[in-house]
C-alpha cells in the first residue's frame, strides 16, 4: 500500500517539482500602505480550500535546434489546502493530494508553501543537490513577499521574491528569476538539461486561483549553462465541493505534529550547516523523502508513535546532509 501511495503521488508530483535579484527587479517604487499588506494578507490567504486542480504543461519553445520538445501534458487530480501557520508577516500553505484509485481514497502529501514578508534572507536553490542561504538587501526586499517551496518531506525545492501588483485589472504576484531542481516528470527521463530558470506567478480568480510558470530548462554545454526550451505551466485551482476533504484532514490531523518537527530540523540543519546540500534521486526526490513519508504513513495508520517517528526523522535528515 505504502509503495503504491508513492507512485501515485510521484504521478501527480509530476508536474510539481546566475541571474543578480537587482537586475531582476528594480527597488519598489512607493513605500507599501497598511492596506496594501493587508491586502496582500488576503490573496495568500484566498489559496486555502477544496480544490478540483489541473496541470497543463507544454514545452513550447526550443532554444537548442537538436532538441526534439516533448508534446504537451494535462493531469489533475483532488488538492486541499491549508493554513498551518498565521503570524501576521508570515504564512505557511500546506497541500495534500486526496485521490480516488480502484475504488479507494489516497491521501498524499504534497508540496507547501512559505510566504514572509520583507525577509533578510532566502532558502534558493543552488546547484544539483544543494540549496543556499541568499541575503536580501533592504532596498530590494522593502513591500515585497517571498515565497519559498518544499518539496513532499519538506525538504526545499526553490525560494523567490516578488511584489503583489495589478496589471489589466487583475491582482498577482510574481517572482524574480529563480533557479530549481527538476520535477520527477523530467528528471525519471535523464534529460539533457538537469535545472530549470523560471518565474512563478500567482492569481486570485472568481473560480478559485492559478498558478503560472515560465520555465526556462537549462543544461550543460561547454562548461556553461544554456537554454535548451521554454515551457510553460499552468496550474488552475478550481473551488470544488464535488469529493470528501475528511481523508485529507483526517490525515493531517495524525500528522501535523510529526511534520512540524521535520520542519524544524530542516530549519536547522539549513542554519547549522549554512544551507542544505542532500543527494536527490530521480524518482523520490531527495533520499529521505520515501522513508519519512512512511513514517507519517505508520503514524496515521497507527503503526508507530509519533515521538519514535520524530527521533528517526531527525536522525535520517541528519545523516544524511552535510555543511556548505
Amino acid at each position: 500500500m505504502k509503495k503504491l501511495q508513492l507512485r501515485l503521488g510521484a504521478a501527480l508530483l509530476a508536474f510539481a517539482c546566475a541571474v543578480s535579484p537587482a537586475l531582476a527587479h528594480p527597488p519598489v517604487a512607493n513605500v507599501q500602505t497598511a492596506a496594501d499588506f493587508e491586502q496582500d494578507r488576503k490573496d495568500i490567504l484566498a489559496m486555502a480550500g477544496n480544490f478540483k486542480v489541473r496541470f497543463d504543461m507544454q514545452e513550447s519553445t526550443r532554444w537548442d535546434g537538436s532538441y526534439t520538445p516533448l508534446p504537451p501534458k494535462v493531469s489533475g487530480g483532488n488538492e486541499i489546502v491549508r493554513v498551518i501557520e498565521d503570524t501576521g508577516r508570515k504564512i505557511v500553505l500546506q497541500h495534500i493530494l486526496v485521490m480516488e484509485h480502484e475504488g479507494k481514497t489516497h491521501v498524499i502529501k504534497h508540496w507547501r508553501q512559505d510566504w514572509t514578508y520583507e525577509p533578510e534572507k532566502l532558502l534558493v536553490y543552488a546547484d544539483r543537490n544543494v540549496w543556499k542561504w541568499e541575503a536580501l538587501p533592504v532596498n530590494l526586499r522593502t513591500g515585497r513577499w517571498s515565497q519559498t517551496v518544499w518539496q513532499v518531506d519538506d525538504s526545499p525545492r526553490y525560494g523567490g521574491w516578488g511584489e503583489f501588483e495589478t496589471i489589466g485589472g487583475v491582482r498577482r504576484w510574481h517572482s524574480n528569476w529563480t533557479w530549481r531542481p527538476l520535477a520527477r516528470r523530467d528528471a525519471v527521463r535523464n534529460p539533457v538539461y538537469d535545472r530549470y530558470l523560471s518565474i512563478n506567478r500567482h492569481q486570485n480568480s472568481p473560480d478559485g486561483w492559478i498558478h503560472w510558470q515560465d520555465n526556462m530548462k537549462m543544461g550543460q554545454k561547454d562548461g556553461k549553462q544554456v537554454p535548451i526550451v521554454q515551457e510553460h505551466v499552468l496550474n488552475s485551482y478550481t473551488r470544488s465541493d464535488a469529493y470528501s476533504t475528511k481523508p485529507g484532514d483526517d490525515y493531517w490531523a495524525k500528522t501535523k505534529d510529526f511534520w512540524a518537527a521535520v520542519r524544524a530540523e530542516w530549519d536547522r540543519v539549513a542554519d547549522a550547516k549554512g544551507g542544505i546540500a542532500i543527494k536527490e534521486e530521480a524518482e523520490t526526490g531527495t533520499v529521505v523523502a520515501g522513508p519519512l513519508m512512511e513514517l507519517a504513513d505508520d503514524i496515521s495508520n497507527g503503526k508507530t508513535k509519533t515521538a519514535d517517528a520524530i527521533r528517526k526523522a531527525k536522525a535520517l535528515i541528519e545523516s544524511n546532509t552535510s555543511k556548505i
